[in-house]
């Protein structure tokens, strides 16, 4: 049985997706309200339908209950931040479109950029201004180029660039005191301008899977060359040959999943068309703006691609009713290009009413389509009604012989003040032309040496703040140096560690959080170190990936240099290495080194000085840190969980996520210990890391001692009682895999105890007396752990 179906709107983009539907012989008849020329003219499957919408849309729900309608689509936005899905869904009628909340990532720019902000999407820095003298001084302090946006809807023309602080401020002015785009500018986003290549990707969703198309790249200026006012877009063309298949895997992982699974989880699931402009940026794709629908004159390239195996309708149909993933959707392996037809006057005052004459159907080439935008039919005659009048699109084989046939097609299109550009495309194939001289290059190998070249340049200053007596902790030598002597020393044991961070890797890459596990990185070294009484002196990384990505490196080295200032030793170099095959897309690995020194008397442990009845110190740990989450993502697994998730525990700060909430950095403990450790108050100390207190403490001891540890003396943290439960693991079982709450633990003398933990305290430490030194018998444990049953059940 057929279906009627409702679509909205009436510019090129209507008339594009009219022509698509209407291929579907699931189809019966298509009401377009209102609709255009190229709509009226499309078909007996096709009817303009004249609709006063109402102020809740009550007129199109009549029109389409009393039609029998089963799908509706809206074309515009502004149906959709009206709500125009949610009056559809009162009725049972699926639609074809996001709700009014998820519309949001259109109607609001405020909104969209706190979201990708909230979900670590990748976008530019920016901030939100209600105020105008806020925003006029936030404007005259900002170094560099800028955007001014006003955040609501303002018909594609609320965006300023520009050139000046003079412009910028007057901009502003405009846009939050005379209020030309009205209610849109009261509240602006002012963002840093990026540079690039500008690329439109669409996708199809149904608030779980993501299908992208094509992506395109239009030409916002109206005449030859870039030149002129920005318009509604004058011509199109897709797929964007720069936009290359590992680029598209990267932006549907960072970009389109994330953005679909972020709506999703906040509560209002994205169904429809979401757009993202994007700009390819030296440091990777960032996002621009989302579009909450079809763009315009986007679809007229994209939908034309549309392979004919794959039903328009039943892909609408699916999503609506989210079931995306039971049909198929295919784009055919070909290029599609439109080059539009705009009034005289365009985009400023046109005249309406032009005759358009257009030649016989059969002057047309075969693969081309004429799309209507601004036309209409009075006495039977075809005139102009807006500012873009209509498209011309072909479909060929590439790309360069369908720009080709559409340029040929235009001029058999006649209206009065007719004007086109005849550059569209240009920037592809100057593209093009360029890889066909270049030859094979390391990038298209997958090694990207300027991308490189970047991040050095990026963490440059970074790098610089670790800086200490020794070295000076600049980038680009082949090797670091380090002057013992003005450190200090006369007489130096040099103390070295080496560590990486397990697979708490694998949650700050599904998180999409990386600002962090640099610093687990530099304190599973220098804790590592300082346990032997050494200074942690400079430190060096090891930094490996499919493909670099710039701002993920730049945080994660972030993190690196924050955690060597936190151990004061200085972060002299490292490596970072491409190896596109060996790791999966958004995939990286990480190694660091830290080498020490410590004066020969002052080495630990101090193993002929331990005796019965030494003190074990405990030093609380600040989570996971960084050994036992192959079990802790079991453990996850287990309870129907992910990282996502709200945090079955309480924890280290309100309002985190379960990932958020394990990614907490491992403590450093040097800057602590040091004061102690020169003053000779500390026997022994071990890192209680992998293997727990059972593996880590007998590392500390003469052969002929054991430790009896009491678990009733420190608090088991509320995130070790959850894995704990969840995952039914055994009191011993826990102890050999996690630290349970204490990461260092050290071995005193009693006479010594009150002093050092004086001196902890005083540095912020929380300070256990946990357990004693024993005298060993026989086979008995090395480490006995005593108060198990109560404290931790």
């Amino acid at each position: 049985m057929s279906a009627n179906v409702l679509l909205v709107g009436s510019g090129g983009r209507e008339h594009a997706i009219a022509w698509a539907l209407s291929k579907s012989s699931r189809v019966g008849t298509i009401f377009v309200a209102p609709g255009n020329g190229g709509t009226e003219t499309l078909g007996p499957k096709v009817k303009n339908v004249a609709l006063d919408a109402g102020v809740n849309f009550e007129g199109l729900v009549s029109f389409a209950l009393a039609n029998s309608v089963q799908l509706v689509v809206p074309g515009p936005e502004q149906p959709l931040v009206d709500g125009i899905q949610a009056a559809f869904k009162r009725v049972g009628i699926p639609c074809f479109g996001p709700s009014k909340e998820a519309a949001r990532l259109e109607g609001s720019k405020a909104f969209s950029k706190d979201f990708m902000k909230k979900h670590r999407i990748p976008t530019a820095a920016y901030e939100v201004f209600t105020d105008f003298n806020k925003a006029k001084s936030y404007v005259e302090s900002f170094s560099g180029d800028l955007v001014i946006k006003a955040s609501g809807l303002a018909a594609g023309k609320g965006v300023l660039l520009p050139e000046t602080k003079k412009e910028a401020v007057e901009g502003l002015s405009s846009i939050m005191v005379d209020s030309v785009f009205g209610q849109a500018g009261n509240e602006v986003v002012i963002e840093e301008r990026l540079t690039g290549e500008e690329v439109s990707v669409l996708a199809f969703t149904d608030g779980y899977t993501v299908v992208p198309m094509p992506a395109a790249q239009d030409h916002k200026r109206a005449f030859d060359g870039d030149k002129g006012p920005n318009t509604g877009g004058m011509g199109a063309y897709a797929p964007a040959p720069i936009f290359t298949p590992e680029l598209a895997a990267e932006v549907k992982r960072t970009v389109l999943l994330p953005t679909v699974d972020g709506m999703r989880r906040d509560g209002h699931p994205f169904v429809g068309v979401l757009y993202a402009g994007l700009m390819l940026t030296p440091s990777g794709p960032k996002v621009l703006e989302f579009n909450a629908r079809f763009g315009d004159p986007e679809t007229q390239v994209v939908l034309p691609l549309l392979d004919e195996s794959s039903d328009l309708f039943e892909i609408m149909l699916a999503a609506a009713e989210t079931r995306l993933d039971s049909v198929n959707v295919i784009f055919k392996p070909a290029a599609a290009a439109t080059v539009v037809l705009a009034a005289k006057g365009y985009p400023g005052t046109y005249q309406k009413g032009q005759e358009i004459t257009l030649t016989s159907p059969t002057d047309f080439r075969i693969g081309v389509t004429i799309f209507h935008a601004g036309t209409s039919l009075r006495d039977g005659k075809l005139c102009t009604s807006g500012g873009r009048v209509l498209a011309v699109t072909a479909v060929a084989s590439d790309l360069k012989e369908a720009l080709s046939i559409a340029n040929a097609q235009v001029p058999l299109i006649k209206f009065d003040g007719a004007q086109y550009r005849k550059d569209i495309g240009h920037r592809a194939m100057t593209w093009i032309s360029k890889q066909k001289q270049s030859g094979a290059t390391y990038a298209q190998a997958g090694v990207d040496i300027d991308a490189g070249n970047l991040l050095v340049e990026k963490i440059k200053p970074l790098v610089k703040a670790t800086r200490r007596t020794g070295t000076d902790a600049e980038l680009g030598g082949f090797g670091g140096l380090f002057d013992l002597k003005a450190a200090g020393y006369s007489d130096p044991v040099l103390v070295s560690g080496t560590d990486g961070v397990g697979t708490k890797l694998m949650i700050a890459q599904a998180v999409n959080k990386h600002d962090t596990i640099g610093i687990d990185l530099v304190a599973m070294s220098v804790n590592d170190v300082i346990v032997q009484g050494a200074e942690p002196l400079f430190f060096l990384d090891y930094y490996a990936t499919s493909k670099l990505e710039v701002d993920v490196a730049r945080d994660v080295v972030a993190g690196i240099a924050a955690g060597c200032s936190d151990a004061g030793c200085a972060l002299v170099g490292g490596e970072t290495a491409e190896m596109p095959g060996i790791y999966k897309p958004g995939d990286y690995d990480l190694a660091g080194f830290v080498v020490g020194a410590v004066d020969r008397s002052e080495v630990l442990p101090k193993l002929d000085t331990i005796v019965e009845n030494d003190v074990l110190i405990g030093l609380s740990s600040s989570g996971v840190h960084s050994n036992g989450f192959s079990l802790v993502r079991h453990v996850i697994s287990r309870a129907n969980l992910d990282y996502n998730s709200p945090c079955p525990f309480t924890p280290p700060k309100p309002g985190q996520t379960l990932g958020e909430a394990l990614l907490t950095p491992t403590r450093i403990y040097v800057r602590q210990l040091l004061p102690a450790i020169r003053k000779g108050l500390i026997k022994a100390m071990a890192h209680i890391t992998g293997g727990g207190f059972p593996e880590n403490i007998p590392r500390v001891l003469p052969d002929n001692f054991n430790v009896t540890v009491d678990a009733s003396k420190w608090p088991l943290p509320p995130m070790f009682r959850w894995v704990k439960h969840a995952g039914s693991i055994a009191d011993a079982e826990l102890a050999r895999t996690f630290n349970c709450g204490i990461g260092m633990v050290l071995v005193v003398s009693p006479d010594n105890v009150k002093e050092v933990s004086q001196l902890l305290k005083e540095a912020g430490e929380e300070v256990y007396e946990i357990g004693r030194i024993t005298k060993r018998g026989g086979n008995s444990e090395r480490v006995e752990l005593v108060g198990t049953e109560t404290a931790w059940a």
